[in-house]
């Protein structure tokens, strides 16, 4: 099929966000999924993988970004750095939703509406991890079954490995990959328990909030917190017999939104309906997605979103850091037990206990 170019896309050429839609910058002509032997890749072997959209070689990279072996973790990072002058030209979408909302569903009908409007799209769906494995169930992949058999489709399942909002540690350098491969749009399924989405937020260009027909958030075990970081609301499963109810639920959607912050400055957010199961009112939803693009891009927002996400990652991993060196830290861990005893029974007050393991760690 021949590509059409999304209405967002402004003309020039050297336009770095949308060169790889507008003129197949780094789209690789061969997609065929190569099968390699089990070997160690080298450096640029998996770079130059990677560019050439070698599906086996992305798979093997998101898996070693999301290792925790510290000989994986300085490739991954190696590779990530040669990588970065082919990233930063896909839409990133993040989507959410309760259980039951049907996500896996909608995110193939419209990955399929996508591909076979010419675009290459790539799904990081993030499964809930096993809490005795730590692995994930990887059931996307499966539900996914027609996007799946899509050349220009892209499908990894990843564990969250308990990350808070659902959302893996690892999904921000996953994306990196997959836009150096040449994807134009960037899927990313979390869990949707409702616990921080701004996790998501905060990788994101476009926060979409998938919902079911004829309830509220209080029922649906969605914070109004997420319903304010959302760019869009679309109340799946508008057919047959919850049709009406679906056209409810969007117009109290729709009167609820207006007395709410936008979460993207001088966008209103709306509701719309669809029905992903009969591949209906996708088209409508893709609309406002490209819509928002053009919007932001022409109001600079775009640019500054992606700034400041940096920079909340930035904080974000030297957080992390801080605290896992902390809480590795020999002399802190018997320390803590000791006090957290003493504290238990009376004797030292919590604040001063965290003051003297503060004090150990820092030697004052």
């Amino acid at each position: 099929m021949k590509k059409n170019k999304p209405e967002w896309a402004p003309e020039e050429q050297d336009d770095k966000f949308t060169s790889t839609v507008m003129e197949g910058v780094s789209k690789p002509q061969n997609m065929s999924k190569k099968i390699h032997k089990r070997k160690e890749l080298s450096l640029q072997q998996y770079v130059d993988g990677i560019i050439s959209c070698d599906y086996v070689v992305l798979s093997k990279a998101i898996t070693l970004i999301e290792s925790n072996n510290p000989n994986h973790i300085s490739l991954a990072q190696e590779i990530l750095q040669k990588i970065i002058p082919n990233t930063g030209n896909s839409i990133r979408i993040g989507i959410t939703g309760p259980p039951g909302a049907g996500k896996s569903t909608f995110i193939e009908s419209l990955g399929l509406f996508l591909c076979r409007n010419g675009l290459k799209v790539a799904v990081l769906a993030i499964d809930p991890s096993s809490t005795v494995s730590k692995g994930s169930i990887l059931g996307d992949k499966t539900r996914m079954e027609l996007l799946s058999r899509e050349e220009n489709a892209f499908i990894r399942p990843s564990p969250s490995g308990g990350t808070l909002g659902g959302v893996a540690k690892k999904t921000r350098e996953s994306i990196m990959v997959c836009e150096a491969a040449g994807y134009d749009v960037i899927l990313i399924e979390t869990i949707g328990v409702g616990q921080s989405e701004v996790t998501v937020r905060s990788m994101v260009d476009f926060f979409l909030l998938l919902l079911l027909p004829g309830s509220g958030d209080e029922l649906q075990g969605i914070k109004k917190g997420v319903v304010e970081l959302a760019d869009l609301i679309v109340v799946n499963k508008a057919d047959s017999n919850y049709l009406e109810r679906a056209k409810i639920t969007q117009v109290s959607y729709n009167s609820a939104l207006r007395l709410l912050a936008p979460a993207t400055e001088g966008w209103s957010t709306k509701a719309l309906t669809c029905s992903a199961l009969n591949h209906q009112g996708i088209e409508a939803v893709w609309s406002a997605i490209n819509e928002f693009m053009i919007f932001v891009k022409e109001s600079n927002i775009l640019q500054k979103r992606r700034s400041e996400q940096m920079l909340f990652w930035i904080n974000s991993m030297l957080e992390e850091s801080i605290l896992l060196k902390f809480y590795s830290n020999e002399s802190i861990q018997q320390q803590k037990k000791n006090l957290e005893s003493e504290v238990l029974v009376g004797r030292i007050t919590a604040t001063n206990a965290v003051k003297k393991l503060l004090n150990t760690y820092f030697g004052e």
